[in-house]
């Protein structure tokens, strides 16, 4: 057993140990807030494009919102454990920062590595949509996709409205409604024309427009990412200390 001066010494080191730990504990609980917002956000916000590029329903914001609620509670644990003084606990939560650290590693990584190939299928998947369109459909559906992004973007077809030319709702019904500029201003009749529709539609192609957000967001959740990935390091490392010198000392909280 240490001897009681060495003890009195230590003391003050764990308890600095233990002021940073709760601190971390505190700001890595708020980075799981941070993620739960972003899911919401990305269900709410974002589910047409990810409708496109999966072709149905994605599980990706739920992805999120489960990784942000998995971290809160982590995060809490992390507290309890360092309010505590125990080693085992905070052993464990070294651990699961360490598996959170590598998570959000590799996909980032991933993310990043195979980025052209999400924008090849989004393009295949667009261009399906639209050509496969049908106004009938349900929102949930590739063609209320692609009436969302339209109305949001404020764009019309893949590079320009005239792909619509090419696609058997045109030959039935014109250009989608979702095109028009000024719904008021738009009649049946000139959607089934081309030069008319061209005054009254938007002119420019969603799927410039749509990378351009993909990319824009997915780039904002890429740095996320790898910034709360790094900053598992400084929890690992506060956890280990801390469980050390605990051990090493013998002490006890009251």
């Amino acid at each position: 057993m240490s001897p009681p001066s060495r003890r009195l010494q230590t003391k003050p080191v764990i308890t600095c140990l233990k002021t940073f730990l709760i601190s971390y504990s505190l700001i890595f609980w708020f980075t799981g807030v941070i993620l739960l917002a972003v899911g919401v956000w990305g269900k709410v916000s974002l589910e047409a494009y990810f409708t496109l590029a999966s072709e149905e329903s994605t599980n990706a914001p739920y992805v999120l919102i489960g990784t942000g609620a998995i971290i809160v509670i982590f995060g809490l644990f992390g507290c309890f454990a360092t309010c505590r003084g125990s080693p085992w606990m905070l052993k464990l939560y070294a651990m699961f920062l360490t598996l959170v650290f590598l998570a959000e590693l590799v996909a980032g990584v991933s993310g990043f590595i195979f980025r052209h190939e999400i924008k090849a299928k989004l393009g295949v998947a667009y261009n399906n949509a639209v050509t496969n369109y049908n106004s009938t459909d349900g929102s949930s559906s590739s063609s209320g996709a692609v009436d969302v992004i339209q109305r949001t973007l404020h764009c019309c077809g893949v590079n320009n409205y005239t792909d619509w030319s090419d696609t058997a709702y045109f030959k039935a019904s014109g250009i989608p409604a979702s095109c028009c500029k000024d719904s008021a201003n738009c009649s049946p009749e000139s959607l089934k024309d081309l030069d008319t529709a061209g005054q009254e539609v938007y002119t420019v192609g969603c799927f410039a427009r749509v990378t351009h957000v993909m990319e824009s967001n997915l780039g904002i959740i890429a740095g996320i990412s790898f910034g709360i990935a790094f900053f598992q390091l400084i929890g690992i490392f506060l956890s280990c200390c801390l469980s050390r010198y605990i051990t090493n000392n013998q002490y006890e909280m009251v």
